[in-house]
């Protein structure tokens, strides 16, 4: 018996680790998929997540980089929301190989819908050209909630690899096939390259990527399942009638 109890104290432990790695990626806004290629366009989903028990999410607004501005953005209509795209001058010209970019999308925000506690949802949003020679793009979230509480998603990634309190969904950058800054479209290319820099506002189909939160949970449930496996079978072994 004393076998059974070390062993439920190890399944209890493993269950314990597992969601500790696994509700943390779960909790927070963030960017799916996390990586893109720079130089192209891609299609990417902010996944919102209720926190709270006692109150419904209303509002989500996300703001674009003006450092490293987007030429083309594009919103995927979101049944029961109402979206709303702001383009703003930028503090300077930026050179892109479309010619100079005066102008640019700001902010993204949807809103009149409701993300129930317990509840998730995702806005699709279609965007280029992501730029080259940076390793990643950050887009600061606020959460606003029924009751008026605003979750500000802003935190800079911190040095030391442990996660801030509150991160920014981050969109990171990666090379191309050939081992260079792809210039090639990640997903589908704004039908034709406009003359004119000013961004674009529209719907743009597109399905749900996979969570890396979700495979997180997923990878720990197996490894409970592991456990299990070896506990039931050391027992069988142990009852098993000796010839």
């Amino acid at each position: 018996m004393s076998f059974v109890r070390r062993a439920a104290t190890v399944l209890a432990a493993t269950t314990a680790l597992t969601a500790g790695l696994a509700l943390p990626a779960l909790a927070h806004v963030t960017v799916q998929p996390g990586t893109a290629e720079a130089g192209g366009f891609t299609k990417v989903a902010f996944r919102v997540p209720n926190e709270r028990d006692d109150a419904s999410t209303t509002e989500v607004a996300v703001s674009f980089p003006a450092d490293h501005p987007l030429a083309f953005v594009s919103v995927k209509p979101v049944p029961g929301w109402k979206v709303k795209v702001t383009e703003g001058e930028l503090p300077a010209p930026v050179k892109t190989e479309y010619g100079e970019l005066k102008e640019a999308v700001t902010k993204v925000v949807w809103s009149g819908g409701k993300i129930a506690p317990g509840e998730f949802q995702e806005f699709e949003v279609s965007m280029g050209q992501l730029p080259k020679g940076v390793d990643s793009l950050m887009f600061p979230t606020k959460q606003t909630y029924s009751g008026g509480e605003v979750v500000d998603w802003a935190d800079a990634p911190k040095t030391d690899g442990t996660e801030a309190e509150h991160p920014a969904p981050l969109l990171k950058l990666g090379l191309g096939v050939d081992g260079a800054a792809s210039s090639a479209p990640a997903t589908t290319a704004p039908a034709a390259a406009a003359p004119t820099l000013s961004p674009v506002a529209g719907a743009a189909s597109a399905s749900a990527e996979s969570s890396d939160g979700t495979a997180r949970l997923l990878g720990g449930a197996g490894l409970v399942v592991g456990v299990i496996g070896v506990v039931v079978g050391f027992l069988g072994l142990r009852r098993r009638p000796s010839a």
